[in-house]
């Protein structure tokens, strides 16, 4: 996503017209009887719509701020409780109101750095206790000061990379909470920015992201015994073999993901018209499924999560359309749309 030098200069996107069921909500336009899945509506995010927002889980719950609307950036900062199905406003980010920016959370600590106000790209890294309620700077991270980075966790590290800082990166820095310091590991295979990244066993998936306007066709996982990166196949048909026969549209940017039952989840993003494919991802076969679409309307920046084997999607954008709204993935169900209406 290109950094946006005035909140309310987003450049809209044309998509075709969906066929509405409540506000913030389109039905399906598969055509395939065959595809599994159902998206429910959940309770909506508590505060403004925004897109480019930061999120990250500890336990059964989930932090979420700052990021940017039709008019303003943001560094507030909310929790999602999802036995409660409730939220409820924490301290305040103490950054600079910003968009684009990493969320990772190690025990029992989130840590929120890096992003851009839309004058600037930073650096700087805070980490929040959500027991005492309480932010504190950390060691700012090493590279250079950029956003639409994408970050993970793997055992007690944090890592964070790739992003756009004037040209699109491939680096990857490691942070250990315990000692406050970073150490840079392999880079990925090639430049992207707005890239999505989920974990399976202790290994991190990153999928796709910006290439200088084209969305590539990768996918890498991360394995932090070996310290290395590989390569799976590639998500278009590219290959002499069946298995990727149906794959289209599974590469974009600006996406979100997920995980339930051992499973990567891909949801929403754009590739220059906006995507509304959801696909699954079988890491044991290095395979994509295609399931229902995603029902809401179609949106990238938007956030994804998982509370307790529970796949989440929330807030985004559409042009200059943002959203607080979020939805429920049940990716074993047959579709509902009785759910959505």
């Amino acid at each position: 996503m290109m950094k946006q030098i005035a909140v309310y200069a987003a450049a809209l996107l044309i998509v075709s017209t969906p066929v509405l069921l409540v506000p913030g909500c389109t039905k399906s336009t598969n055509n395939d009887d065959d595809l599994i899945g159902n998206w429910s509506i959940s309770k909506d995010f508590e505060s403004d719509a925004r897109s480019e927002a930061i999120l990250f889980t500890i336990g059964d719950k989930a932090y979420i701020g700052t990021g940017v609307s039709a008019t303003k950036r943001y560094n507030d900062l909310w929790e999602y409780d999802l036995d409660r199905d409730y939220w409820t406003r924490m301290k305040e980010f103490p950054g600079v109101a910003r968009n684009s920016a990493i969320a990772f959370a190690v025990g029992n600590k989130g840590y929120v750095g890096t992003g851009t106000d839309g004058y600037d790209e930073f650096n700087d890294m805070y980490a929040f206790d959500p027991v005492a309620n309480t932010w504190a700077p950390v060691k700012p991270f090493p590279g250079s000061a950029r956003y639409n980075a994408v970050a993970f966790t793997l055992g007690d590290k944090g890592y964070v990379g790739s992003g756009y800082d004037g040209s699109d990166l491939q680096d990857m820095y490691a942070y250990s909470p315990g000692t406050d310091t970073w150490e840079q590991v392999k880079s990925m295979n090639r430049r992207r920015s707005a890239a999505t990244a989920f974990v399976i066993d202790n290994k991190a998936y990153v999928c796709s992201g910006n290439n200088n306007g084209t969305a590539l066709n990768d996918l890498l996982v991360y394995d932090p015994g070996t310290k290395d990166w590989t390569e799976k196949r590639k998500i278009t048909n590219v290959s002499d073999e069946t298995y990727d026969d149906d794959y289209s549209g599974i590469a974009r940017y600006n996406a979100v993901s997920f995980v339930m039952n051992n499973k990567g989840y891909l949801a929403t993003g754009t590739t220059g018209g906006y995507a509304s494919t959801v696909w699954e991802y079988d890491a044991t076969a290095d395979q994509w499924t295609r399931k229902t679409d995603f029902e809401g309307k179609v949106r990238e920046g938007a956030l994804g999560m998982t509370l307790k084997n529970r796949g989440f999607v929330l807030t985004g954008r559409n042009g200059s359309e943002y959203y607080y709204n979020m939805f429920e993935f049940h990716p074993a169900d047959e579709q509902n749309d009785d759910d959505n209406q």
